[in-house]
């Protein structure tokens, strides 16, 4: 396609047009002459320059991070409870945290859904309340425990992080006293020894 030199007339009258209203600026920002309507714009391709662009420097993720600052992640779930006040007794709490207490009913959440094991250890727990048990034992398993190398550290194991935050909400939270990890001999951290009270 051949290049055109000269603009038609509507054009012509539409460069007038706009030339009219248009005050001109020179490089170091003042107003120049204004754009005379009797000038023709040339129709030249615009030269590009080719600019060559600047290298990104090499970077790693992390690599500016202040190790001395600590992360946000809430301790393990373990920590916490083990830093929890004791309100049982403080006797049956030593025999229960050392596995010299047998549960008198247990549960295994293994290979449930979130939704699962919810509805499962609310029907455990208030039942096993109902039927006067105070020790239970029930278990999550550790599940996935490690980070997998991404830029935001992960915590795995949903139902090990969960069942304590269930049970300290209703309707589970006015019938347990004490949650805290099992002895190695009951499941160790992959399971919770849970304290109920009396039934009245």
């Amino acid at each position: 396609m051949r290049r055109r030199r000269q603009l038609s007339a509507d054009e012509k009258a539409l460069w007038n047009m706009v030339a009219r209203k248009v005050t001109r600026i020179g490089p170091d920002g003042f107003e120049r002459a204004p754009v005379s309507s009797d000038q023709e714009p040339r129709l030249e391709t615009p030269k590009v320059e080719d600019d060559i662009p600047t290298p990104i420097p090499a970077f790693k993720v992390g690599a500016k991070a202040d190790p001395r600052r600590p992360h946000n992640l809430l301790p393990p779930i373990g920590h916490q409870l083990a830093a929890a006040p004791v309100v049982m007794d403080h006797k049956q709490h030593r025999k229960m945290t050392r596995g010299r207490m047998d549960p008198d009913a247990r549960l295994d959440l293994h290979g449930m859904t979130v939704a699962e094991a919810h509805r499962e250890l609310v029907a455990f727990v208030l039942s096993a309340h109902e039927m006067g048990h105070r020790l239970l034992l029930v278990i999550t398993g550790k599940g996935k425990d490690r980070d997998d190398g991404g830029p935001i550290p992960t915590r795995m194991g949903v139902l090990r992080h969960q069942v304590p935050q269930w049970l300290r909400l209703p309707p589970m939270g006015p019938v347990v006293m004490q949650i805290t990890p099992a002895h190695i001999k009951h499941g160790g951290g992959g399971a919770y020894y849970v304290y109920l009270r009396r039934a009245k």
